[in-house]
């Protein structure tokens, strides 16, 4: 079982099928960057972008018709077109006529149709396209075809593209995060945290929180739902993973019940810190990280040993044997480092299979 969102894992998740089918993802969806923020603020709904990705990453995608549903999840409006222009190709897809619809069968069509329909009538008359992917629109007009319910459209979701594994958001809430500063600021909104839409983060954070986009919620007004209860009570291995610390990972660890879910649950439980720097942990140690980690699951759970949250560290050899024996001293976690990284365009990354090995031998 996995807590994150963004991109971080998806090249991981793409392996990690190969090796089982029945990985548990629980995503955030209170992303509040690039085309997902278009989407939620026409349709006041959580963000999907997040979600879809995943699905993607986990599709099989080999069955008749599917490659071609995989495409047309996957493909993105022109970014850099004129507005008219893309307005255009999006009437031929609500049109039925768009060439991305030919090749899918006919029943899985007409149901994609019919979100596109959905998402069509209630969509502003002005809303921009560009850049857009078509996946995120399906899925905005299933959640509205199902009574703004995500679960429904990511089970039809999933069944088109023969999804290995299952994805569902951590809440079904259209809520942001916020985070307090040191310096005692407070940010709301992910895309002010992650340095890649606004100027990243002069002061380090101090603590997260959900947010109605005018003030910090009370730490119980979004329960973890029952379904996600379950799921985390049947994890083999509960995996805290690469990616953007606090708006990927912590995120998923603020409504109330998570950290009690886990502290119930009796199996290994990992942090794969992230390689390379995360504009979010400024200043921060590996130690550091994981008192971040702990931190809204102790206020959840309460005072319970760390072991419930958290058994193991893993990360490659480039993490030096004094952070590692400063994580051992002031958690009493030990950290597996093995030979994981690898190059991959401007800052190293996890070497998929090895990742998913190591973590399969835990479990």
């Amino acid at each position: 079982m996995f807590f994150s969102g963004g991109t971080a894992l998806n090249e991981i998740s793409r392996r990690l099928k190969a090796y089982t089918q029945n990985s548990v993802h629980l995503i955030t969806p209170f992303d509040s960057g690039g085309s997902s923020q278009v989407l939620r603020k026409a349709f006041g709904m959580p963000a999907v972008g997040d979600l879809r990705s995943r699905l993607m990453a986990l599709a099989d995608g080999t069955d008749r018709g599917q490659p071609e549903i995989l495409r047309l999840f996957t493909h993105r409006f022109a970014k850099h077109a004129s507005q008219r222009n893309v307005t255009q190709d999006a009437a031929r897809l609500f049109e039925g006529t768009h060439p991305l619809l030919e090749g899918i069968p006919t029943p899985v069509r007409q149901q994609i149709r019919e979100d596109l329909r959905q998402f069509q009538d209630a969509a502003p008359a002005d809303l921009d396209y560009r850049n857009a992917s078509i996946g995120n629109l399906i899925l905005a007009g299933g959640y509205l075809r199902h009574g703004r319910q995500l679960e429904p459209v990511l089970a039809q979701m999933s069944r088109m593209v023969a999804v290995r594994g299952t994805v569902r958001p951590i809440a079904d809430v259209n809520l942001e995060i916020g985070a307090e500063l040191r310096d005692g600021r407070c940010v709301i909104g992910q895309r002010r945290m992650t340095g890649k839409e606004h100027l990243p983060l002069t002061s380090p954070i101090a603590r997260l929180f959900l947010s109605d986009r005018t003030c910090e919620l009370p730490a119980d007004a979004v329960p973890l739902p029952q379904s996600n209860q379950d799921l985390i009570a049947g994890a083999d291995l509960i995996c805290y993973p690469p990616g953007s610390l606090y708006s990927s990972v912590i995120c998923n660890l603020l409504p109330k019940g998570v950290g009690q879910a886990i502290a119930a649950r009796n199996v290994p439980k990992v942090y794969v810190p992230s390689l390379g720097t995360d504009p979010e942990c400024l200043a921060m140690t590996l130690s550091d990280q994981i008192s971040a980690l702990l931190a809204p699951l102790r206020r959840d759970a309460g005072d319970v040993a760390t072991s419930a949250f958290l058994s193991h560290v893993i990360c490659d050899l480039s993490v030096s044997v004094a952070a590692r024996a400063e994580v051992l001293r002031d958690h009493g976690i030990p950290c597996i480092a093995r030979p994981l990284a690898v190059s991959s365009g401007k800052s190293p990354c996890y070497a998929p299979d090895a990742l998913c090995r190591q973590l399969l031998a835990l479990a």
